[in-house]
């Protein structure tokens, strides 16, 4: 099967690579910048520079392709591009593409509970694109994970290396993250799917308390978890608008986060979040 992976060289986009490459698919592997992958000879794919925002670099990208695989989308604070620009138009320019080449599968990779607050910038830019995809008349399989290890690992170690875990005040939060290899075997493994909306989790469920009490052990410090009142992330959120520093949807994500169980209902892999954590800090001899 020929596979396109959009976002390739970014975490999810890697696992799928090599998942797709091991299954025995020819894959072209598109990012907006092109690096080697750790394990994976660059000769059994091919690599292609793109930019999403920008649809002369996506010219034949989707010619002879069986299934294009995006995992695109804005991962960190931007004072350039928002999740509009990237999430959906992007996305949106992509979705062209695979049309014109007739393309029969397109899988989007977006976020769990994407249609429940358009307020947040990150969950409505996917939720559109969603719904552009639901009716380009294109077969699809839209994957919703609950998160991933190592983006819980992003927010949670530069606390535990200040001593102590924030949380939301009034509001405890459940979640089933799951790692992005699991996430890259359930979409290889399921493309037949067809005209399907998966939310997708792993096998682990824990409290964001016990998350940090996780972390905690594992790096063999006390546990010390401080809660922050809602109106506080409303005053960053403000701050960070009005002075266009680029984290104003991140902050609104993180608040909303920490709102609302991110538990799919799917409970899906191998890996376990408790190893991964552990893995983190390894025990000196």
């Amino acid at each position: 099967m020929n596979i396109l992976i959009a976002g390739a060289f970014g975490k999810l986009g890697t696992q799928l690579t090599k998942a797709a490459v091991a299954a025995g698919h020819r894959v072209t592997a598109a990012d907006k910048v092109v690096k080697g992958i750790d394990g994976l000879d660059g000769a059994r794919y091919a690599a292609r520079e793109i930019d999403l925002t920008r649809p002369d670099t996506l010219e034949g990208l989707c010619d002879g392709m069986d299934v294009v695989i995006t995992t695109v989308g804005l991962t960190v604070s931007s004072t350039v591009v928002t999740h509009y620009d990237i999430d959906l138009l992007g996305n949106l320019n992509l979705l062209n593409e695979a049309k014109r080449a007739g393309v029969a599968k397109f899988v989007f990779t977006s976020v769990i509970k994407a249609d429940t607050d358009a307020s947040v910038p990150m969950l409505d830019a996917k939720r559109r694109f969603e719904v552009a995809l639901e009716s380009s008349g294109l077969d699809y399989l839209i994957i919703r994970p609950s998160g991933y290890f190592y983006d819980i690992a992003k927010v949670f170690m530069p606390m535990i290396d200040s001593g102590a875990v924030r949380l939301l005040k009034g509001r405890t939060s459940r979640a089933n993250v799951i790692d992005t290899a699991d996430v890259a075997d359930y979409i290889l493994a399921n493309l037949e799917r067809s005209r399907e909306t998966v939310e997708l989790g792993g096998v682990e469920t824990y409290s964001y308390e016990e998350i940090a009490g996780l972390f905690f052990s594992a790096a063999g410090k006390p546990a010390a978890v401080r809660y922050v009142p809602a109106f506080l992330f409303d005053l960053l959120a403000l701050i960070a608008r009005i002075s266009g520093n680029g984290k104003y949807a991140n902050i609104l994500f993180g608040k909303w986060t920490l709102s609302h169980d991110m538990v799919a209902g799917l409970a899906y892999g191998q890996r376990s979040f408790k190893a991964y954590v552990q893995s983190l800090y390894p025990r000196k001899a």
